[in-house]
């Protein structure tokens, strides 16, 4: 994304925001229904019909998040 990174710089991440092309590997910005809309950025590990399973990334190597199947995936906030 052009001008969103720290100081203006381009955002140094590329989301697939199309949940319709969405593929195991993809990097997308989710949210968290308690966190109210704060953008989160996570890697696709499972796509199915209905709903992905996203990881948070290497801080988190664990983590799973079920989230809906949307342009921006929602995870419940019981999850986290």
């Amino acid at each position: 994304m052009k001008g969103m990174g720290e100081g203006g710089e381009d955002c140094p991440f590329e989301f697939n925001f199309d949940a319709a092309t969405f593929k195991v590997g993809d990097t997308v910005s989710y949210r968290v229904s308690t966190m109210e809309g704060f953008p989160f950025v996570g890697t696709l590990l499972e796509v199915h019909d209905a709903y992905v399973v996203i990881s948070p990334g290497p801080t988190e190597p664990d983590a799973r998040y079920k989230g809906t199947r949307e342009s921006r995936p929602m995870v419940d906030g019981s999850e986290i």
